[in-house]
């Protein structure tokens, strides 16, 4: 009994189920279910018959669960033995030299046009005063600018 409550202690800590955690998990439901049976016998509830089913469906949720994600793992187990087979087959070949494959499509896009279009450029556009460099840059100056405007309307709120 020590060691299975040792096992169990590990394996809340394992990720994924353990064959401990589904035993205890298991035990506990049985359990649950002659306590639920006692107090219907003892109370005659239909609340204790629902509450049954609805350990019943829990219980049997929990290890559905269990056996697909077991099954899962062997599958990706599979996959992963697989994968290692192919790399280890291709790199036990003879050639010392790295090929890689260029891709090359298959049929041309047929998307856009082959033609160029030319824009004009706008001649209304000026280009703005350069600042002096003891003012800052462009972006500090306008934003300096911005705060005393704030600081100056907070003032006249003030009065």
């Amino acid at each position: 009994m020590a060691g299975f409550m040792q096992e169990l202690w590990e394996s809340i800590f394992t990720p994924g189920t353990t064959p401990t955690l589904l035993v205890a998990t298991n035990a506990t439901f049985a359990c649950l279910q002659l306590v639920l049976l006692l107090l219907l016998v003892a109370t005659y509830s239909i609340h204790f018959v629902i509450l049954s089913f609805l350990c019943c469906g829990l219980w049997w949720a929990i290890n559905w669960f269990a056996a697909e994600l077991k099954v899962a793992q062997v599958k990706e187990a599979k996959e992963k033995a697989r994968s290692e087979r192919a790399a280890a087959v291709q790199n036990s070949g003879d050639s010392d030299t790295e090929v890689e494959a260029a891709f090359i499509p298959k049929s041309k896009p047929t998307s856009g046009s082959t033609e160029v279009e030319v824009t004009e450029q706008a001649r209304d556009l000026k280009l703005r005063a350069e600042p002096s460099s003891s003012s800052g840059t462009k972006s500090s100056v306008s934003t300096e600018d911005e705060w005393e405007k704030v600081s100056e309307n907070e003032n006249e709120k003030d009065k």
